[in-house]
């Protein structure tokens, strides 16, 4: 995992325990859009993440035999 993924990820997780505070002082419809924006990140990880992965498992490309005429 790169060092973005790591920021990423604990980007969404610190939104998460905000969010949870925010519903129990202000309410859930206060805490709202912070959840959002957490699921918000989780998705762009999981994003880098699957593109990261999709990049590895390709394999590398063979040179082109020329042909003789």
């Amino acid at each position: 995992m790169k060092i973005g993924d790591v920021l990423i990820l604990s980007l969404a997780l610190a939104l998460v325990v905000i969010g949870v505070h925010q519903s129990m002082t202000v309410g859930v419809g206060g805490s709202y859009p912070i959840f959002m924006f957490a699921v918000a990140m989780l998705f762009w990880f999981q994003l880098r993440r699957n593109k990261a992965v999709r990049t590895d498992d390709e394999p590398p490309a063979k040179p082109e035999k020329k042909k003789k005429r």
